[in-house]
């Protein structure tokens, strides 16, 4: 009886080791499946994105059949490599359409990934930007891996089983090409076209420093003597200031139209006039920098090649227009907390970076100085009756000054509040504030109505600040220029925002606000609907243009 069941007893057995195997080789299936037919953009994913036959696979099928011998082995682990890669890709583009609005570029977007490391430093501690990065490395890698060994999995069981494939592969085909006809799509090619976008992508960035050397190139005031520069802003203090994440999704935002209304108000009472429009930003959700150096340059910089070739050429930025004109120009940077050499191409007399202004109060978010406590420390160095002058500061010379502001930086919180003027000494005065030494969750850990919320409110607090700025220390000679560097992230905007970001002009002087009234901008500082939209890069020549 024994002997009777022994063959019984092996085939159970054997059953039972085979259904791990099974499970696993389905798994497999699942992964390269999936690997090949997900959308690299969230708003895609659809069960219909998934319920599609990827022709990449069956090519890979008949692939490892037709190749002979050990080259089939490697043939199939080059492919399952390949395609952990594009999986690796796909993420990678839609963590940068999530915050920058567009697709990972594999060519020009490395440089990218340091300031996205500074800024876990910053709100989560260096702790966790180690661990994140470690992370990161670890998870792609191991999807690398993971692809190769499902891939050599399959192509064994398609040897193993050469003429069930072979039919399979048949009948899918004449089924997709049947239900091709009438227009069904259940084929999907969307990893080779994925690649191949890619490809181009590539392509366009080995030669986009040639394309930007050729724009650069083109300067109608590259030989414009100083003295024939910015003539109607003669004595004037300029001040260009940068307002983080300021984009059309505020102007759009209950609280910020009411601050931005209520400002307009305020400061017609005090005699000032403003004027209002939108830019195109050249980034979107991130990237500062780029708007910065495509606004003051005056061409396009939307990567960092095209920002390193920028500030290692002879172009004249507006500061640098300003400089030539026999204005003192200064850059106040409270989010630069390292060397930057930078500042020499950008033409600045002087650059105050975080350590020079002398805060001395607590941290709230991102945020290295509140706004408020930036402009006051302007005024203090550089403008204001007691001013401590700066170096080769001569008296009776304006001065040209940019201002990037950071509190409304994400992640949008704690926030400080707006304090008398006359109060804020060396920032010890925040410190009775709810700070950001323990930063809040991430923006896209938390609810987006909440985080919508807190954009909202400190772009109030930055509007608010500069309105308060210019009621405070506002005279005949000052002129205010103040615009966002780029739109939040889309967890604020919404999937298809556009880059606009708002623009104000606002001066006491008549005459400035008159050489503006023939662009058509809307007057106060709420650009309307139907205000002008410019291109960021066009701002540059235009000033100069109209002063």
């Amino acid at each position: 009886m024994d002997e009777f069941l022994a063959p019984r007893r092996f085939l159970a057995v054997g059953r039972r080791r085979g259904v791990p195997a099974r499970v696993v080789s389905v798994a497999a299936a699942l992964l390269v499946v999936f690997a090949l037919v997900a959308p690299a953009d969230l708003e895609r994913f659809t069960v219909g994105a998934f319920l599609r036959v990827p022709v990449e696979g069956l090519l890979g099928v008949v692939l490892v059949l037709v190749v002979p011998g050990r080259a089939r082995w490697v043939v199939a682990g080059v492919g399952g490599a390949a395609l952990g890669l594009v999986v690796v890709l796909k993420v990678l583009d839609i963590g940068f359409d999530l915050v920058l609005y567009r697709p990972f570029d594999p060519v020009l977007d490395w440089p990218l990934f340091e300031p996205a490391v500074d800024f876990v430093s910053v709100t989560a501690g260096s702790v966790a930007a180690g661990a994140a990065v470690v992370g990161a490395v670890l998870v792609a890698v191991g999807v690398v891996v993971l692809c190769v060994v499902a891939v050599l999995r399959l192509s064994r069981i398609v040897v193993r089983r050469r003429l069930v494939a072979t039919r399979v592969v048949a009948v899918v085909a004449v089924g997709w090409i049947s239900l091709a006809l009438p227009g069904v799509p259940v084929a999907s090619n969307s990893a080779a076209a994925f690649v191949y976008e890619h490809a181009r992508q590539v392509r366009a960035g080995l030669h986009d420093r040639e394309a930007f050397a050729e724009s650069a190139s083109v300067d109608a005031f590259r030989d414009v003597p100083g003295e024939r520069l910015l003539t109607s802003l003669r004595g004037k203090d300029v001040v260009v200031v940068f307002v983080e994440s300021y984009g059309r999704a505020a102007v759009d935002d209950a609280g910020v139209a009411r601050v931005l209304d209520d400002g307009t108000r305020r400061l017609a009472a005090a005699g000032f006039g403003a004027r209002s429009a939108f830019l195109t930003s050249s980034t979107a959700g991130g990237g500062s920098w780029l708007a910065h150096a495509t606004l003051l340059s005056g061409l396009y910089v939307d990567n960092q090649q095209r920002y390193r070739t920028l500030v290692s050429s002879d172009r004249m930025t507006l500061s640098a227009a300003f400089e030539r004109a026999g204005w003192r120009t200064v850059g106040v940077m409270p989010g630069i907390t390292r060397a930057w050499p930078e500042g020499a191409f950008f033409g600045y007399d002087c650059v105050y970076p975080a350590d020079r202004l002398g805060y001395r109060g607590p941290r709230f978010g991102y945020a290295t100085t509140p706004d408020q406590f930036t402009l006051a420390a302007f005024e203090r160095l550089e403008r204001g009756p007691g001013r401590e002058r700066g170096p080769g500061r001569e008296r009776g010379r304006p001065v040209m000054a940019t201002i990037p502001l950071v509190t409304s930086h994400a992640p949008w919180g704690p926030l400080p509040r707006l304090v008398p003027w006359e109060s804020l000494g060396d920032g010890s005065v925040f410190g009775s504030m709810a700070s950001g030494e323990v930063a809040p969750d991430a923006i896209f850990s938390r609810d987006p109505r909440q985080v919508r919320a807190d954009y909202g409110r400190s772009v109030e607090y930055s509007v608010e600040t500069l309105v308060s700025y210019v009621e405070h220390y506002g005279d005949e000679e000052l002129v205010l220029v103040f615009l966002g560097d780029h739109q939040p992230a889309q967890v604020v905007t919404g999937a298809g925002a556009s880059r606009d970001v708002p623009i104000t002009v606002v001066a006491r002087d008549p005459g400035v606000v008159a050489r503006v009234a023939g662009w058509g901008w809307s007057e106060g500082l709420r650009p309307g609907e139907a205000a002008p939209v410019w291109p960021m890069e066009s701002f540059r020549d235009r000033f100069l243009g109209a002063f």
